[in-house]
């Protein structure tokens, strides 16, 4: 019996050790957010008739492409036309048009697809989409994400293309899915479904390259059940936001 007991013991342990290494392993993973490729920013408005079939994209790449974080910015010149979009920002259709002043090419229209913070396409056309895509320049920066209880963390690890000074840390605060029922304009009687619908979009600081932190606390976020949040790092210049150089996404349930 006692022969038997101290087998069962080791055994008890050894049991304990690899389920232990297995929990660390999973927390060590969630902790750290996923790292995307590319990123694709999508102008959008509930106004627009056109928007429907560019809003369904964005949902296709969401759910098919893991590499790429495709977020929507729904933009709010469109309310106008007779129905005030429940989820635009004046700060989207500014962030839009500096594209286009650093552009030089005064292309602010709707659905219109960002990749990397450079070129741009139709947002309902998918081959153009893809095609852009598949031109970008790999990142030059890696982001860590982490959310514990009192604070969001990026440390950010790299290098900037040549010619570039500095790159803002942004902060996207993301709901995961939005359904609206569309009451007025263009779009009036249509139910839509919208994905990762950034809610919120701040500087976290400046990155002049190599290996660096930046820390918010997260009772600034007003969370207000949002699911996900992702860091951007952006070229910025004095005419407007240009080439994205990294990312991470992350669920806030994957963080604490």
């Amino acid at each position: 019996m006692g022969i038997l007991s101290r087998k069962a013991s080791r055994a008890f342990r050894t049991g304990l050790v690899v389920i232990a290494g297995i929990v660390a392993a999973a927390t060590t993973s969630s902790a750290a957010g996923a790292q995307p490729e590319k990123v694709v920013e999508l102008f959008t408005s509930q106004g627009c008739s056109s928007c429907p079939p560019a809003d369904r994209l964005a949902e296709r790449l969401v759910e098919q492409e893991k590499d790429v974080l495709t977020v929507l910015m729904p933009v709010d010149y469109w309310d106008y036309l007779g129905w005030k979009d429940t989820l635009a920002s004046p700060v989207f259709s500014q962030r839009q048009r500096a594209y286009a002043n650093r552009r030089g090419d005064r292309s602010v229209y709707t659905p219109q697809m960002v990749i990397n913070g450079e070129e741009h396409v139709v947002g309902s056309r998918e081959g153009d989409v893809r095609a852009a895509l598949a031109r970008t320049d790999p990142f030059t920066a890696k982001v860590n994400l982490k959310i514990s209880d009192m604070v969001v963390q990026a440390t950010v690890d790299g290098d900037l293309p040549k010619g570039a000074k500095m790159a803002t840390v942004y902060f996207l605060r993301i709901k995961e899915e939005a359904l609206v029922d569309i009451g007025r304009g263009e779009n009036a009687g249509r139910k839509i479904r919208y994905v990762n619908v950034v809610q919120q979009m701040q500087p976290m600081g400046m990155w002049s390259g190599g290996v660096e932190t930046f820390r918010m606390p997260k009772s600034k976020l007003m969370l207000k059940g949002d699911a996900r949040c992702a860091i951007l790092v952006q070229i910025e210049g004095p005419d407007g936001p240009g080439m994205i150089v990294g990312a991470a996404v992350m669920d806030w349930q994957s963080g604490f």
